[in-house]
């Protein structure tokens, strides 16, 4: 009979000891590495530098929390059905991070890092990512595609999240080919759409993250990890500033009933 195995390089327990990545939790991490740190560790088993610590950080602040989005009020409204499960508000939350809402993070990397794929050689100077910018805008407007992170629903000027993200991939040595596409893509795309649009905060996350070498299959998660502590927030302001009956009662009370054989008839004809 085949011994069974399920290897592991994560964490490990005996009866007085836990050991996560081969080092021992309380004497080796606890107090000693940030969560931020410990996720980068447990995702790509290296050990980052302070800069890809920074930066991630930084990626991971900037997707904690955006008021009231639908996420946050998908938890506060769970919270207010259910008090007795966190983790069922929690969870409802989360299960909202979709291609609207904190999707973009992960459609962004995944569509410049195609795009890098397709890339012969890399452009060393701005004007030659300007051109690559061109080509991607030229066959995404054949195919009538949008290019994820372009444009916001609400910073229609500015998101300011964006420069300070650029500012500190620079500052930190972690600016990479997927941040520059993305920039050039936002200094060339009024030439073919006739409009400015912002570069997305979310998006400009999604560049980041891939310039920092992790796995493109698993940026939604980063988004959604940082979704987690905002919405954690979000239950804590409901419970010192309850919102979520307010909204249930402004629904309720507006509700209008719709007779169903008036939305057949268009169907009938």
């Amino acid at each position: 009979m085949t011994e069974l195995r399920f290897p592991t390089s994560l964490g490990m327990s005996t009866t007085s000891t836990i050991t996560l990545l081969g080092q021992d939790l309380a004497n080796d991490l606890m107090g000693n590495v940030s969560l931020t740190e410990l996720v980068h560790r447990m995702v790509t088993l290296r050990v980052p530098t302070p800069g890809q610590v920074r930066m991630l950080d930084a990626c991971l602040l900037a997707l904690a929390d955006h008021g009231f989005t639908p996420t946050a009020i998908a938890a506060r409204l769970t919270y207010l059905s259910a008090p007795d499960s966190v983790q069922g508000a929690m969870a409802a939350g989360l299960l909202g991070g979709g291609s609207r809402f904190l999707g973009v993070t992960e459609d962004c990397g995944q569509f410049l890092g195609a795009v890098m794929d397709k890339l012969p050689d890399l452009p060393t100077d701005d004007a030659g990512w300007d051109e690559a910018a061109r080509t991607v805008m030229q066959e995404a407007r054949a195919g009538k595609r949008i290019i994820p992170g372009l444009g916001h629903p609400v910073h229609k000027e500015l998101d300011p999240r964006t420069p300070a993200l650029i500012r500190i991939a620079r500052e930190e040595g972690c600016y990479g080919p997927h941040l520059a596409l993305f920039e050039a893509i936002g200094r060339v795309h009024e030439e073919f759409l006739g409009r400015r649009l912002v570069l997305n905060g979310a998006g400009v996350v999604g560049a980041a993250l891939a310039d920092l070498g992790l796995p493109m299959q698993l940026l939604r998660g980063f988004a959604l990890l940082a979704r987690a502590a905002g919405l954690l927030g979000q239950l804590a302001e409901e419970l010192r500033m309850p919102v979520a009956m307010d909204a249930y009662l402004m629904v309720e009370k507006n509700a209008e009933f719709v007779d169903p054989a008036a939305l057949l008839e268009g169907d009938d004809e």
